[in-house]
């Protein structure tokens, strides 16, 4: 599951990303400098996962991971090719869910693609650029599905009706993440279009320093225009990020951050909502060779859950032993839930929670 940095040349992507992934994208002030879209696995901060080492003090930890891209600049006309457009939107095509940003500081030594700062018209730059490449899709689709719905075909009759509502939708300049199915048939449907502006759409606000922790009157802008969205809109102030990631020690980073009025960095709250916007959550493996946070999709069952570990888990799961995660750090130990009566033997059917500390029994 990936997640794609997109915006505006000179916005602070690539800066982000670098935060983001301590992989050096080459971040200079010009557009189009990231031309191959840089791929960062992130490690996602969670602070169960040390509460977990404290306990169960094991030779090592691993933490769950999400896939972070940093696609290229986009600019109007993309949808026609312009720019590096066909390239941007086969990268944002592949990505699972969208980090949009969104230049809300001012500064004169940074030059602005369209003269001045403004987040709602660069906004709605690149979300009517991705609309005319999603109406593209949509037209070319519906042209095949007609002849089919002609002749009766009820599949095809259910994807006209449902290409129509798409197409109205984008030519009111709106997103097809706007539109809800209806049943589960168009559920399906929706997700087979791969429709770029049906994907999840979490905004960055890259404020000036001091504004990292209130905001200001471009983040105000920001939120009133997507209120009705249902998207997160997260402030962060990428330059200042930039300079927390250079610093060496974990204690001049904690000192950095109380100046600036924050208790985290941004960037960590940023990976937890992007990790949450994939729709994915986190299960626990605590032993003392390892303690390990597992990605699993939210809703997965006990079955799905073991074939993260590996395919043999699933295909000969037997059971799964569960600990909730406040119960592990309540008693201290696995034979302590055991004795308060807090582990429990789950089958098939269970739907894993997030933060459960699971061992699975299998035979292959």
């Amino acid at each position: 599951m990936k997640a794609g940095i997109v915006g505006l040349p000179n916005v602070g992507k690539s800066t982000l990303f670098n935060c983001l992934s301590n992989a050096k994208a080459q971040s200079a002030n010009f557009p189009f400098c990231t031309i191959e879209p840089n791929i960062g696995v992130v490690n996602v901060p969670d602070s169960r996962i040390e509460k977990l080492e404290e306990l169960v003090k094991p030779e090592r930890v691993q933490m769950a991971t999400v896939d972070i891209v940093d696609i290229a600049g986009l600019v109007k006309g993309a949808s026609k090719g312009e720019g590096l457009g066909n390239q941007f939107l086969g990268n944002i095509r592949e990505c699972n869910a969208i980090i949009h940003v969104l230049r809300c500081f001012d500064n004169d030594n940074i030059v602005h693609v369209d003269g001045n700062v403004n987040p709602i018209r660069d906004k709605e730059t690149i979300d009517i650029e991705l609309q005319l490449k999603d109406l593209e899709n949509v037209e070319k689709r519906l042209e095949k599905v007609k002849r089919a719905a002609k002749t009766g075909n009820k599949e095809a009759i259910v994807e006209e009706a449902l290409l129509n509502r798409i197409r109205e939708t984008l030519l009111q300049a709106k997103s097809a993440r706007t539109i809800t199915p209806q049943n589960n048939d168009e559920e399906v449907l929706m997700e087979g279009f791969q429709l770029i502006t049906a994907k999840p759409v979490l905004y960055v606000c890259n404020v000036d320093e001091n504004s990292a922790v209130n905001g200001n009157k471009y983040v105000d802008q920001v939120r009133e225009l997507v209120k009705d969205e249902d998207a997160e809109v997260i402030v962060l102030s990428v330059g200042a990020e930039a300079d927390i990631t250079e610093l060496e020690s974990y204690e001049e980073r904690q000192v950095f951050l109380e100046d600036m009025g924050l208790s985290e960095p941004g960037a960590s709250v940023l990976i937890r909502a992007a990790y949450k916007l994939l729709k994915q959550q986190t299960y626990f493996t605590a032993g003392v060779k390892e303690v390990r946070a597992w990605t699993i999709n939210i809703g997965a069952t006990a079955p799905q859950a073991a074939g993260v570990i590996h395919t043999d888990f699933e295909k000969g799961f037997i059971r799964a032993e569960v600990i909730a995660y406040e119960d592990f750090v309540q008693y201290g130990s696995e034979a302590k839930c055991k004795e308060a009566g807090k582990f429990k033997v789950e089958g098939k059917e269970y739907i894993v929670k997030d933060g459960d500390v699971m061992h699975f029994r299998f035979n292959v």
